[in-house]
C-alpha cells in the first residue's frame, strides 16, 4: 500500500471544515485553527501526552480539553514487578478550549491547577520543562516531579485522518520519539532521576474531533541501539487510513515509513489476555516483534454514555525493524508499551 506524504504547507482545515490533505508527514506542516472546525465545541478534543521513562520506571503526564470535559492525569510505573502502576485522574467538566492549548507542539506553555494538584508544561521551542505536584497521589503521599525534555529528532510521526463516516470530523497527531530526559520524581519518601544518558520520553500531541465510538491500537519505544537514539511508532483502528498508516520506525532523529502493522493480543476465555506474550507483525515485513508484557496500566470508567476501558501495557520488544535501506536493526529486551484503548466520548 502507498502511503501518501504530505510535504506541502497551508490550512490544515478548508472553508467548511474537512482536511485539506491526508496522509502523513514527518513534520507538524499544516497549521492547526479551531476556528475552522465546523463542530461543536463539546465535540473538539485535544490534547498534550507525555511519557517519561528510564529502564526501571516511568512518568507519563496528560492535560487534555475534551471539550465536555477535561481531564489531568498523572501516572507512575515501576518496572521492577513489584509495584506495578499508579494513576490518578482529575476531571474537570465542560472545559470548551478555556485551557488554550497551543495550536502548535513547536512552542506555547500549558497550566491546569485544581484541589491539591497543579501540572505546568512550558515550551520555549528550545526545550521542554514539566513540572508540578499532587497531593494526595495514593496512599496519602504527594507526588512531585520537575523533568526537562532536549534534543528534539529532526522527524516526528505526523498524521492527518479523516472519518468516513463523518466530513467534518477528523484527527491531527504527531508523536515525537526518543527526546532526551532529564529529571526527578519524588514520592513516597524515595527520588527517582532520569538521567539524559538513558532516559527517553515521547510527546502524543493530539487536535481533532473524533466520532462517539471507537477503538485505538498504540505502540511505541524510544531507547537506544549501541550508541543510536532509535524508537518507532505503531497504530491502528479508528479513522480511514487509506492514504497512510501512523506506523514509522526513527533512526538517529531519521524517519522510516512502514506500512501495515497488527497487534496479536492473545485470548483467553474469549477476552484479551493482556499479560501473556504477544507478537507484531507487518504487510511490508519491516516490524516483525515478540512482547514480553510486564505491567498493564488499566483504567475503566463506565457511565454508560461515556466509557474509555484502558490498557497500556508496558514491556519489552525483542525482534527486527527495517529501514528504509534495507538495513536491518535487532533489538533485545527493548522497553515500550503497546496498548488498546476503547472509547465511547
Amino acid at each position: 500500500m502507498a502511503q501518501r506524504k504530505i510535504t506541502a504547507p497551508g490550512p490544515l482545515l478548508d472553508e467548511k471544515g474537512r482536511l485539506c490533505e491526508t496522509g502523513y508527514a514527518t513534520s507538524l506542516i499544516k497549521q492547526y485553527n479551531r476556528e475552522n472546525i465546523a463542530a461543536s465545541p463539546l465535540r473538539i478534543k485535544e490534547w498534550d501526552y507525555y511519557l517519561i521513562q528510564s529502564n526501571l520506571f516511568a512518568l507519563a503526564l496528560t492535560i487534555a480539553d475534551n471539550g465536555y470535559m477535561g481531564m489531568d492525569s498523572i501516572s507512575f510505573m515501576w518496572f521492577d514487578g513489584a509495584k506495578g502502576s499508579n494513576t490518578q485522574s482529575k476531571i474537570v467538566p465542560l472545559t470548551l478550549g478555556k485551557r488554550h492549548l497551543p495550536p502548535t507542539s513547536e512552542k506555547g506553555d500549558v497550566f491546569v491547577s485544581g484541589k491539591g494538584y497543579e501540572i505546568t508544561f512550558q515550551n520555549d521551542g528550545k526545550k521542554r520543562r514539566l513540572y508540578g505536584h499532587m497531593e494526595n497521589f495514593g496512599k496519602g503521599m504527594p507526588i512531585l516531579f520537575d523533568v526537562t525534555l532536549t534534543a528534539a529528532p529532526r522527524d516526528s510521526m505526523v498524521i492527518m485522518t479523516p472519518y468516513k463516516e463523518k466530513e467534518t470530523a477528523f484527527y491531527y497527531n504527531q508523536k515525537i520519539n526518543c527526546l532526551r530526559a532529564e529529571g526527578r520524581v519524588e514520592y513516597e519518601g524515595q527520588e527517582y532521576l532520569f538521567a539524559p544518558a538513558h532516559s527517553f520520553a515521547v510527546l502524543d500531541w493530539g487536535r481533532g474531533v473524533w466520532t462517539y465510538k471507537n477503538t485505538w491500537y498504540w505502540g511505541s519505544a524510544s531507547g537506544l541501539v549501541g550508541d543510536v537514539p532509535f524508537g518507532f511508532n505503531i497504530g491502528y483502528g479508528f479513522g480511514d487510513t487509506s492514504a497512510a498508516t501512523e506506523n514509522m520506525l526513527f533512526y538517529n532523529g531519521i524517519a522510516h515509513k512502514l506500512e501495515h502493522v497488527t497487534f496479536h493480543i492473545p485470548e483467553k476465555d474469549g477476552k484479551c489476555d493482556f499479560l501473556s506474550p504477544w507478537k507484531f507483525t507487518s504487510s511490508d515485513g519491516r516490524f516483525e516483534m515478540d512482547f514480553e508484557p510486564i505491567i498493564d496500566r488499566s483504567a475503566l470508567i463506565d457511565l454508560k454514555l461515556l466509557c474509555s476501558d484502558q490498557h497500556q501495557v508496558f514491556g519489552r520488544f525483542t525482534g527486527t525493524a527495517v529501514l528504509d535501506d534495507g538495513t536491518e536493526i535487532h533489538i533485545q529486551n527493548f522497553l515500550g508499551f503497546a496498548e488498546k484503548v476503547f472509547n465511547k466520548w
